[in-house]
């Protein structure tokens, strides 16, 4: 590290960015002599934020490195959200015990059409660099391929934790898997990175990028900063569409959000608090200190009502509070019940997949064997049961929180 005296102020910004983050190298003194060189020389940081379309919509996960990168964008720095419309191609290997099935061009620009509305719940997009690493990788001919490929060796590639353990295991490895992190290091050729943000499971890609930055010739290679990978709303599984129960989406209707985060585990109620809200150090304390005396409940709600006003404003939250209490707490039915015309005998099973594209046909089963299908707030073990016209109108109850009228 250079011997120049690191000032005050920008010690304290790199602890506030740095708040959760794991910062390599160098830490928060490196980051604050990078911070104290931006503003000297009058020259924003480029901050870099890869994302692959491979599904439609964001969750409070994708949240925590968003939230980040807008602490940057404060500051005043340059933010670039990168579309990974070719990486996406292959399909990030990151944590995968399987090679992962590649996506179509067209499916990429299907899923990549609500990422900026939903991204722009967080961070300015308008004033956000956009690029979509398609626009560079496509042109990449043969050789330029080779010359990016010979910047690694194969010992390194398998120093990755999943290509490790899927070699042990005699999983199959395809080689265009190897391209990956490959590709994602070579972005940050182009864009002239910084900074790169990425979950702790981005690691490897991250750092392979300060190595591959330095193989072109960057005489200071982008520093990383790791952000903790949220659990799901059981505190066991990382959040993730794969798993809707435990999922919590910007898509999400308040009512939704709302319930779902008064779902949690106690044991993440903290964890949501830091990487999801705004709440200093301080307050952070105190929500430690009251979940040793006080109902976890009570805390939950602060947060639910926190988030769900972040993302919808604060008549919704009021709404999905009093909501909450009426149809939760006291056992109530809501008001606003969405019906359904019937119009022939239909299954229990039936009538819910059809209206609710969200679950399966398993996990409607499930919600059955746990007693949370309700036909007029009575019991239903039998999913199968059928609905006829001579029991309408019929209110249906699935899970805590969500209900139809046949009518």
């Amino acid at each position: 590290m250079e011997t120049i005296k690191i000032k005050e102020e920008y010690l304290q910004q790199a602890a506030l960015l740095a708040r959760g983050a794991e910062v390599l190298p160098g830490g928060i003194e490196e980051l604050a002599l990078k911070l104290q060189k931006s503003k000297e020389e009058n020259k924003p940081l480029r901050i870099k934020l890869g994302m692959d379309p491979s599904r439609p919509d964001l969750h409070l996960g994708h949240t925590v490195v968003m939230r980040k990168i807008k602490q940057f964008q404060d500051l005043g720095h340059q933010i670039i959200l990168i579309v990974g419309g070719g990486t996406a191609m292959i399909g990030d290997p990151s944590g995968k015990s399987d090679t992962r099935p590649s996506l179509t061009k067209e499916q990429v620009e299907e899923n990549a059409k609500t990422y900026f509305e939903q991204i722009s719940k967080v961070v300015d997009v308008n004033k956000a660099e956009i690029r979509n690493n398609a626009d560079w990788l496509f042109n990449l001919n043969f050789v330029d391929m080779l010359k990016l490929a010979s910047k690694v060796t194969v010992a390194q590639i398998m120093t990755r934790d999943d290509f490790a353990k899927r070699y042990a295991e005699n999983r199959p490895i395809s080689v265009h898997e190897f391209f990956y992190p490959l590709m994602q290091a070579y972005d940050s050729v182009v864009i002239d990175a910084d900074i790169e943000l990425g979950g702790t499971d981005q690691r490897f890609n991250n750092l392979l990028g300060r190595e591959i930055q330095t193989a072109y010739g960057k005489e200071h290679p982008q520093m990383v900063m790791l952000l903790p990978l949220l659990e799901g709303t059981d505190g066991i599984v990382k959040m993730s569409k794969s798993f809707p129960q435990h999922c919590i989406s910007l898509t999400d209707t308040p009512n939704d959000m709302y319930g779902k985060l008064m779902s949690i585990s106690d044991n993440l109620i903290v964890k949501y608090f830091a990487l999801l809200t705004d709440i200093s150090n301080e307050e952070l304390k105190q929500v430690e200190e009251q979940l040793k005396t006080s109902n976890p409940r009570d805390l939950k709600m602060k947060l639910a009502y926190t988030i769900t006003q972040m993302y919808n404003g604060k008549t919704a939250a009021d709404e999905a509070q009093a909501n909450f209490i009426k149809v939760v707490q006291h056992k109530e039915i809501p008001d606003d019940i969405p019906e359904v015309k019937v119009t022939s005998d239909i299954s229990l099973i039936d009538f819910i997949s059809d209206f609710d594209k969200s679950l399966s046909r398993g996990e409607i089963k499930r919600l059955a064997q746990s007693g949370a299908l309700k036909i007029n707030s009575e019991k239903q073990a039998n999913p199968n049961f059928l609905i006829t016209a001579s029991m309408l109108p019929v209110i249906v109850q699935y899970g805590k929180r969500k209900y139809i009228k046949g009518v």
